[in-house]
């Protein structure tokens, strides 16, 4: 592994351009908090969250005290230029900020990337330290082997937070969502299942019907029956839905703004080295959690699932306080991150190996060996303790457990590939149709009044669903109902057959054979038409509002409703023409030849895939998710064909999208860079910029460096033999430069304006009536990463990837001639790809 010490964080277009933005940084945010009446929304919006710049619960400052003001960036410099010392020997000598940290150094501003190279090295020097002291004493050994085993046990702590919360969530979210139907008399905190679990008096037809459940309009009117009741049970229904969403876009506004959203694109970045502070903090997994049971019991077209990798990712920060070695080092705590992602979508889907694919293919930027055991280890936790809670009552897992007893034919891939194609044609235009809305969001009046955009969208929602049965039962509800399997038994609409007349009709064995539709299965058919139609357009406006709002079930229902349809259609099919050479051989008259659910299971994939680009996690989700193993080869074919297509319309998949819109300092790794330009042509200055700012290695004295970084904003200066020769001798970062002024100014005794500094070995002699020079070598990092101008820009690219850089500096024949940040590479790249450079924001 190289230790190019270059990638130190120079934060901004060469500055601290990326900040100046005044939609951004402007303004007093005191209204997070003490909101005023006539404006719903004072919050800056991100990502459709918003900047709360004075939250520092996430992760606060590794060292706190003073120089605050000058902390723009990081503070970092190898072990070995360090060794110097500060300003040499003697009695007036600095302070060694390794021997005596100074307050500020090694931390990192909100909206700033980390240094993983300055980590990573940080991480094995500790290592080394460790592993050394333990051969000296059984103190030492005993330190060494808790400090190895402390990673599987933060592990276990987040499997079983994660575990616990999510079958919180689910508890709490079937209980709320049954209450906009009715209460329970027994006690009001059982949900319609389990009030009529111990009632004798329900029937097989009617088993959700009780005396011990009683509706909204049976409480107030007394009766069930009637137009009357019906209108009572309409707008209770509206009344709960509002409350409930009303409820939730107000706690996330007033106590957490960072909860609102899906979260998966800000996890990407963060993994990817961004820093959002108070993103996974204690207040935003508090309110997450809370509004998310209430934002889907609302009805509203979103899922839990997303949000609960922004809640396992919480709980993982939190935890990582109780350890050191990932307290103060921000790129081992994406390594624990990553695992928690895993460890999310362990417990929304019970996919355990879904999980752990899902963050090694979709959110992590980083993904060592030893992150894939961990994460293996956590997710299997917290599906064990998910398994324990059984929030389903069904001592299983998930909701969606199917047992389909046909086996599927050749000829049916042909259908598959056509859901495929439809889940990638849904994908690219929500993706499209999204942004536009998110866009339209944040430059109009509507992002400005989020409380009444959510409650409109509710009412909307409740309005439209609730005449509908399949819109107005939960999503998850709505895919269980199209995933089953129709018995004999089944009393379901969807399974509104016509009876068979005779035994032989009934199949072989469990299966049950294909029958003619009858009145029942037109109706469904046909509200199933208009609940497709319905969900594609209200999930396009609903994701992205400021509730938390995840987009896997709302993508699933569209696809498992499109393929129930196309399921049925090729039953009847099959059952009319079953001499048609299609179905000769394979699709005898009594046989049980075409599964409406499976098609339901692999239009779920298909416009899953499509929407977020996922292949290979998607479909071992998919098996885990229904226990349908055999089923493998239809899932692979949709996904891939929906991925194919998609890809066709635009490579980016929603949380990519949703990154690029919010501006963040994101390099996706599977995007290929195709160009032919040169380092020259993305470094700056450009030709008509001011001359690159640069410290020289002696000769400048306190006063001037000072000015110069007063100024300007940027966060490092390369230093230079000298003016004329541009020289490059190493990179000084300015909230180092500024900490060891000011340190010196207060610790050494005759450091004044006229002092020279100088970055030499040996400092030049002096008259005997100058003032003691100030060394500031030990700060200075003596072999920053540097690229010559001709270096092509594909290679400069990978190299910013895969060593996680901020900058590198740019010379020819060992003369500096400039700096390229990775917000220069960003803008390149929009500029090339024909979008607004300047919708980068941060660096």
């Amino acid at each position: 592994m190289f230790q190019f010490w270059g990638s130190r964080t120079y934060s901004g277009d060469r500055g601290a351009e990326g900040m100046e933005n005044p939609g951004y940084c402007s303004g007093s945010f005191d209204g997070l908090h003490h909101p005023s009446d006539d404006d719903d929304d004072e919050m800056v919006d991100i990502a459709g969250a918003t900047l709360d710049f004075s939250s520092t619960d996430d992760v606060p400052p590794l060292s706190s005290g003073g120089f605050e003001d000058y902390s723009t960036t990081t503070g970092s410099s190898s072990s070995s230029s360090r060794a110097a010392g500060m300003n040499g020997t003697g009695p007036s000598n600095l302070v060694d900020p390794l021997e005596d940290p100074l307050p500020g150094v090694g931390t990192y501003e909100d909206f700033n990337t980390i240094d993983w190279v300055r980590e990573k090295s940080k991480d094995r020097d500790r290592h080394r330290e460790i592993t050394n002291k333990s051969r000296q004493s059984t103190v030492a050994l005993l330190h060494s082997i808790s400090d190895a085993f402390s990673g599987w046990l933060l592990m276990l702590l987040v499997g079983l937070m994660a575990g616990a919360l999510a079958g919180g969530i689910d508890i709490a979210a079937h209980w709320l969502n049954d209450m906009k139907g009715g209460v329970c008399l027994i006690g009001f905190w059982f949900n319609h299942e389990h009030c009529c679990w111990t009632s004798n008096e329900t029937t097989f037809q009617e088993r959700d019907r009780c005396p011990q459940w009683q509706s909204w309009a049976e409480l107030i009117t007394g009766t069930s029956e009637g137009a009357f009741a019906y209108v009572v049970n309409y707008l209770m229904y509206i009344f709960w839905a509002l409350l409930f969403a009303f409820l939730a876009v107000t706690l996330v506004r007033a106590f957490a703004p960072y909860a609102c959203g899906s979260g998966i694109p800000e996890i990407k970045t963060i993994l990817s080295g961004f820093i959002i502070r108070g993103y996974l903090g204690k207040w935003t997994l508090i309110i997450k959690t809370i509004t998310l049971v209430l934002a889907v019991s609302s009805g509203l077209s979103l899922g839990k699932e997303g949000p609960l990798v922004h809640v396992a990712c919480c709980c993982a920060n939190i935890l990582c306080h109780l350890f050191t070695k990932y307290r103060k080092n921000e790129a081992k705590r994406r390594e624990v991150l990553s695992a928690a992602a895993a460890v999310g979508v362990s417990v929304a889907f019970g996919a355990p190996i879904g999980g752990v694919l899902f963050s090694l293919e979709e959110v992590s930027y980083y993904f060592p060996l030893k992150t894939l055991w961990r994460s293996f280890f956590a997710a299997l936790v917290a599906a064990f303790t998910l398994r324990s809670i059984n929030p389903f009552g069904n001592s299983r897992l998930v909701l969606f457990y199917v047992e389909f007893h046909a086996p599927w034919h050749l000829v049916e891939l042909a259908p598959f590939i056509l859901l495929g194609i439809f889940g990638g044609l849904w994908g690219a235009l929500f993706i499209k149709a999204n942004i536009a809305w998110c866009r339209k969001r944040k430059s109009t009046i509507l992002g400005h009044y989020p409380v009444i955009e959510v409650l409109v969208v509710a009412a909307l929602t409740a309005i439209i669903a609730y005449p509908n049965s399949y819109t107005r039962m939960s999503g998850a509800e709505l895919i269980s109902e199209l995933f089953n399997d129709c018995s004999l038994l089944d009393s379901s609409q969807l399974c509104g057959y016509k009876q068979p007349t005779n035994t032989s009709e009934t199949g072989a064995g469990n299966s049950l054979a294909d029958r003619p539709a009858g009145e029942g299965l037109y109706t469904a058919l046909w509200q199933l038409a208009l609940a497709l139609v319905f969900k594609m357009m209200i999930t396009v406006i609903t994701f992205g509002m400021k509730v938390p709002s995840g987009l896997f079930i709302p993508s699933m229902a569209v696809g498992a409703i499109a393929g129930r349809l196309l399921g049925v259609g090729m039953e009847q099919l099959a059952y009319y023409h079953h001499d048609w050479f299609i179905f000769k051989g394979w699709c005898s008259p009594g046989a049980d030849c075409i599964t409406p659910g499976l098609y339901a299971m692999v239009g779920a994939a298909a416009c899953l895939g499509g929407v977020t680009r996922m292949t290979v996690s998607l479909v071992v989700i998919m098996f885990e998710l229904t226990g349908g193993l055999e089923y493998i080869v239809p899932l692979m074919a949709a996904t891939m064909t929906s991925k194919w297509v998609a890809d066709a319309f635009g490579r980016e998949g929603i949380y990519e999208a949703h990154i690029r819109l919010n501006g963040y300092p994101f390099l996706e790794a599977k995007e290929e860079f195709e160009y032919s330009s040169l380092a020259v042509d993305v470094m700056r200055p450009r030709r008509a910029d001011p001359a690159l700012a640069v410290l020289t290695q002696e000769g400048m004295t306190v006063g001037e460096v000072e000015t110069l970084v007063e100024s300007t904003h940027y966060s490092g200066f390369p230093v230079v033999v000298s003016q004329e020769s541009q020289r490059l001798v190493g990179f000084v970062l300015r909230r180092d430069l500024l900490i060891s002024i000011d340190n010196a100014r207060k610790r050494q005794e005759g450091v004044v304006s006229a002092s020279q500094v100088v970055f030499t070995e040996h400092a030049p002699t002096q008259p005997d009536d100058a003032p003691p020079p100030l060394r500031l070598r030990g700060i200075m990092d003596l072999s920053p990463f540097t690229v010559t101008d001709h270096t092509p820009m594909d290679i400069t690219v990978d190299i910013f990837r895969k060593l996680g850089l901020r900058q590198c500096l740019v010379t020819h024949n060992g003369r500096l001639l400039g700096i390229i940040t990775k917000k220069d590479i960003l803008k390149h790249m929009a500029q090339i790809a024909n979008r607004d450079p300047e919708s980068i924001l941060f660096n």
